[in-house]
């Protein structure tokens, strides 16, 4: 199913740069930055965002928003990074969008998870690699999980909030309790909260991630584009004082 039937000219404006529009709407209370370039704290999420890639003036910006030397991660972007700034990775990946062939719904195995789990969440991210999850985290929405024997599982939870959609991520199931439809489980339980409060599902995944973007299909979700997300450290202070200066 195309995605282009069921989304209107502002749900593409929002989706072509999620964590921009998450930054100047509903997650502005977490952004450092300015008009050019805004950021989340480093102890909630690593991703920063540009109103738009046309202006030169977005990597002074940048480079103002992390230490110099310091790494940030951008997506969207598949140019060649100024002089100075060192590229340290690069990687294809999905944007995938609910349809109305999405069947959410609440999970009665699922248990809110909060402040006091953050340490139990950050050890099961380190044992999965769904993506970035720092100690704050989970303040941008909702997370939930799946306890077994007392341990946590599985979890899932909202990240991106661009005005009228909601990110689902940080999908991570234990190797020894996958093939079990937690995981699908705990997706469709975070996208009947989204439904429930107006907006919508979107979730991202690596290219290469295959079998997951196959899984989210199954749910009811398409992918809707490509993009790149691209690494690199800001060059030092004394350069891009030089940069300015020129």
């Amino acid at each position: 199913m195309s995605s282009g039937a069921f989304l209107t000219p502002a749900d593409e404006a929002v989706l072509d740069n999620p964590a921009w529009y998450s930054l100047t709407g509903p997650h502005a209370s977490f952004a450092i930055g300015n008009d050019l370039a805004r950021a989340y704290p480093e102890d909630v999420s690593p991703f920063i965002a540009v109103r738009t890639w046309d202006d030169p003036a977005v990597w002074g910006a940048l480079a103002e928003l992390v230490p110099p030397g310091g790494e940030i991660g951008v997506s969207g972007y598949d140019g060649d990074f100024p002089a100075g700034w060192e590229p340290t990775g690069r990687g294809e990946g999905v944007q995938l969008v609910e349809t109305p062939a999405l069947e959410p719904r609440p999970d009665p195995e699922a248990v809110e998870l909060n402040a006091a789990d953050v340490p139990e969440m950050l050890a099961i991210v380190e044992r999965n690699q769904p993506g970035p999850f720092r100690p704050r985290t989970h303040e941008l929405g909702r997370y939930i999980g799946i306890r077994r024997d007392g341990a946590l599982v599985a979890m899932a939870g909202e990240r991106l909030h661009p005005a009228g959609w909601t990110e689902i991520s940080a999908v991570a199931v234990d190797e020894s309790h996958r093939r079990q439809g937690l995981g699908s489980r705990l997706v469709l339980d975070v996208a009947y909260s989204i439904r429930a409060r107006g907006d919508r599902a979107l979730m991202h995944a690596a290219a290469t991630n295959v079998g997951a973007i196959a899984a989210y299909e199954r749910l009811g979700f398409v992918v809707r584009r490509r993009t790149t997300f691209s690494a690199a450290r800001t060059p030092a202070r004394a350069a891009v004082h030089d940069d300015a200066a020129v």
